[in-house]
């Protein structure tokens, strides 16, 4: 008797605690989206005050009136832009030779993920966390020395000397992520395609590739953002107009001193961020997936 009286005092107990605790769930959730809504608030404002810019006259940018819009959008910017022949070449330069390192990139990326996630050997696992430490070295700490490099193979002020350091930039961080998803695949697949007499490079490629399509994609967007967004090494060794791309042209041919074409330099600077918008809007399925697949290996 005393045992259900027990029981029966302490009902009420539990079933106060759970409205508290679906009430405290519900705050921490509108506490998030809050949050968020204010970082994707901050985040927009840059991008959306250069499109503004962008569709501004040299003369209504310089009266200062409503910077946050614009009533009679202009577009001569952007036909200005799209018609200088500087500007398409920093366009063609960043398209091939940004193509170029990402193939590369994901050639050399998941060879090497393979051989360190499934062809096990002494010290791989040092090995591959090697590699991802190399991403975390800052390019402010590395340009110095590879300057030095470039000049001995007598590649400085040549748009393919990117082609030599930009995987140092996207090679390291996509091979972690191909690990990752390689990790994840079940080990059964090997040993039936080892008893049917399969070599490596056949599994890589009928078995590992189709799977971890996904965690490829996501490294291939990756090392596209990477290279085509990179600022401080086409400035350190690319001087002519020539051999540069976007980043570093459209701050060296459309500042002059003191005098700065803002209309020009942010429609250079939407029409050179809409190539990685365009990938990020078809394919962030795909980069979500095979970023949370590397974060989940084994």
């Amino acid at each position: 008797m005393s045992g259900a009286t027990l029981a029966a005092g302490h009902a009420p107990a539990r079933r106060g605690r759970r409205p508290s605790l679906a009430r405290e769930r519900r705050w921490a959730l509108w506490g998030s989206y809050i949050a968020l809504v204010f970082f994707a608030i901050g985040f927009l404002i840059p991008p959306y005050f250069q499109l503004v810019t962008a569709l501004k006259t040299s003369q209504e940018i310089g009266s200062g009136k409503d910077p946050w819009f614009t009533h009679h959008p202009y577009l001569g910017n952007f036909i200005g832009i799209i018609e200088n022949p500087q500007f398409q070449t920093f366009f063609l330069n960043s398209a091939k030779i940004t193509l170029f390192v990402v193939a590369v990139t994901i050639v050399i990326s998941v060879l090497a993920a393979y051989a360190l996630a499934r062809m096990r050997f002494f010290g791989s696992q040092a090995f591959a966390t090697g590699v991802f430490l190399t991403y975390l070295v800052p390019e402010s700490l590395l340009f110095i020395p590879l300057f030095k490099v470039l000049s001995i193979l007598h590649l400085i002020n040549s748009v393919w000397a990117l082609a030599l350091i930009w995987p140092t930039l996207s090679v390291p961080f996509c091979t972690w992520i191909m690990i990752g998803y390689f990790s994840s695949i079940p080990k059964e697949l090997d040993e039936a395609a080892m008893i049917d007499g399969a070599s490596h490079l056949q599994m890589l490629w009928k078995i590992f590739i189709p799977v971890a399509l996904p965690g490829i994609i996501a490294a291939t967007i990756f090392a596209f953002t990477v290279c085509w967004g990179d600022f401080l090494y086409p400035l350190a060794f690319l001087f002519t107009s020539n051999q540069m791309v976007l980043t570093a042209g459209i701050v060296s041919t459309l500042i002059h001193g003191d005098v700065l074409d803002w209309g020009h330099i942010m429609a250079a600077n939407v029409l050179a961020s809409a190539p990685p918008i365009i990938i990020y809007a078809f394919l962030m399925d795909y980069y979500i997936a095979g970023l949370t697949a590397g974060a989940t290996k084994g």
